[in-house]
């Protein structure tokens, strides 16, 4: 089998295991207005109509999240859909300017259950290990004996350096994300599947925050992080919030800040229900799958 034609049967895979559960697939606008706001993804700037003198700067969409949460907001229900994403300024062995997602999203789901529909899509697509949960928290004290939510930043650049890592960050959330990929990540290599949850709220992202955790998760195949989910926020104002304090995070790092995208927020002045969503990187996913 090809390379074209392994790829085509994921596909049909996929699409066969949501089908069975009356899933949705849509398709979103790839070229859109707003740049991501995302500190750590920079969107890839297009310049459309210049031809016929209506020159406009445009962005090739990160990732479908919020035009599907736009259809979530006026009652689309249960969705997903399988799309070309780009994102500038991603080089490595496994990144990319483009890439294939597949996102999803579950309405009345909190992330424990979209782990267990995750995990039964892994065992349709031909994944024949268990599932191993766990939480961030529990990762850290298990492989490296850190309580990573009762560490302090000072005291978290000791133990950097102890490990002889660099503590050159201006903000908690990335030293501990860089101890994580440094210390834990390495010992998930050895265990085929499992998901990552409850990280600490300054992870946050676009989740749900309670008290000191943030409700997302991310899946990792034999070490190879291939997915992230969120229990989502809900309301307009809660995301202008986390879009204003990523702005102000590029600013500090002297990278491009944006408007907001007010189309989005008005879309969300009707929340979305209750739901919670996850991305998952296609070709991470099959290459795993392939070894498996």
């Amino acid at each position: 089998m090809t390379e074209l034609e392994k790829k085509a049967v994921l596909f049909k895979k996929i699409r066969a295991f949501f089908d069975a559960q009356d899933l949705l697939e849509v398709q979103t606008p790839s070229l859109l207005n707003t740049p991501t706001t995302d500190v750590y993804i920079d969107s890839i700037v297009v310049a459309t109509n210049q031809a016929i003198g209506l020159k406009k700067q445009q962005y090739l969409h990160t990732s479908p999240e919020l035009e599907m949460k736009k259809l979530l907001a006026q009652g689309s229900g249960d969705i997903y859909q399988i799309c070309p994403v780009f994102r500038d300024n991603e080089v490595g062995e496994r990144n990319f300017n483009e890439f294939t997602l597949l996102e999803y999203y579950r309405i009345n789901f909190d992330i424990h259950r979209l782990m267990a529909d995750l995990s039964a899509l892994l065992h349709h697509l031909g994944f024949e290990d268990k599932t191993v949960k766990m939480s961030y928290a529990q990762a850290f004290s298990q492989f490296t004996n850190i309580d990573i939510l009762n560490t302090d930043f000072e005291s978290l650049k000791r133990i950097a350096l102890t490990h002889g890592l660099s503590i050159e960050f201006e903000w908690i959330e990335d030293l501990q994300m860089f101890l994580f990929v440094h210390l834990v990540e390495p010992c998930l290599k050895d265990i085929p599947i499992c998901f990552i949850y409850d990280y600490p709220s300054e992870q946050s992202a676009l989740a749900r925050i309670e008290g000191r955790i943030a409700h997302r998760f991310e899946l990792y195949l034999s070490g190879v992080e291939v997915g992230n989910g969120y229990d989502e926020l809900q309301d307009s104002s809660s995301y202008q919030q986390v879009f204003a304090h990523e702005n102000a995070k590029r600013q500090q790092l002297n990278k491009p800040f944006f408007d907001l995208d007010v189309e989005f927020l008005a879309c969300l002045e009707t929340p979305l229900p209750p739901c919670s969503g996850v991305a998952i990187g296609i070709e991470r996913l099959a290459s795993q799958l392939i070894t498996t």
